[in-house]
């Protein structure tokens, strides 16, 4: 049986938003038609996919498992239309993401000069979509920060770089060298508590329950305004704290959590000759 993309995609609307009306409103279409599309793709796959009542609607261990995996096949027919356009266009371009701090110039520089004819294009990425780039096809290559998910990619390792806190200019902790992570155990981190286990470990806010919830930031400059305020502190690589050098902040080394890892990462469906030349000018 022949999955059809679009029903995947009404699938996806209705997962996400888990109301079918909210659902036909982001689809642009009539509910009894959505309804009806998802009844279809139920009887095609031979499972129920929501379990619904007069007061909500769930998803089922199947659509569970069907929403895992139609996010990146609808990024990869998303990518693949991009490529086969741009290809129909004659156009003869690489485009290469990036998170804030890193400097891929050399790189850059060294595969335009090899192939005079490309366009090499960067595109500035975060923390929320530095591999959703890849996947949907808007870069060839990508210089991520792990932690991330690697399912579908290929990721080769390039560097390591130390972690520091930031901190409001005149927090206690300011002027120090380095410090240890024990000396972060009283204060209020404005990011997931995961991405710091260190830190979560030994957490006074974690363990009496006082911790309050920290908002999503879509982009550091928002964070950092919250830290010179002095309503936290974040952890941050070397790099990216040191790319926003601002009076009212300082960073400080921490010198017992692990590094942060910057690795190059592509889609594992693709071995294109440019994407092997460009992750051997990285890594060179």
């Amino acid at each position: 049986m022949d999955v059809d993309l679009r029903k995947l995609r009404y699938f996806v609307a209705v997962a996400e938003e888990l109301h079918f009306g909210r659902a036909a409103e982001r689809l642009h279409i009539a509910q009894p038609v959505l309804s009806r599309q998802i009844r279809v793709l139920e009887d095609e796959l031979k499972v129920q996919l929501f379990a619904r009542d007069r007061r909500r609607t769930e998803l089922t261990a199947a659509g569970e498992q069907l929403l895992a995996d139609a996010r990146p096949l609808l990024a990869s027919a998303t990518a693949l239309r991009l490529r086969v356009g741009r290809a129909a266009r004659g156009e003869n371009s690489f485009t290469v993401g990036f998170m804030p701090g890193l400097i891929v110039t050399a790189a850059v520089r060294a595969l335009s000069e090899r192939h005079p004819s490309l366009v090499v294009n960067v595109v500035r990425t975060s923390w929320d979509d530095q591999v959703e780039v890849v996947h949907d096809g808007r870069v060839d290559v990508s210089y991520i920060r792990l932690p991330v998910d690697q399912s579908g990619l290929t990721v080769r390792p390039l560097l390591t770089e130390p972690r520091v806190a930031v901190l409001p200019a005149d927090h206690r902790l300011a002027g120090k060298e380095t410090i240890a992570i024990a000396d972060l155990a009283d204060e209020h981190l404005l990011q997931d508590p995961d991405a710091v286990p260190e830190w979560r470990d030994i957490a006074t806010e974690l363990r009496d329950g006082t911790r309050t919830p920290v908002g999503r930031f879509h982009a550091v400059e928002e964070k950092l305004e919250h830290v010179a305020t002095g309503r936290g502190i974040t952890v941050l690589p070397l790099s990216t704290a040191s790319f926003y050098t601002r009076p009212d902040i300082v960073h400080v080394t921490v010198r017992d959590i692990a590094p942060n890892q910057v690795c190059l990462a592509w889609e594992a469906g693709r071995r294109g000759g440019l994407i092997q030349e460009f992750a051997a000018l990285a890594g060179g």
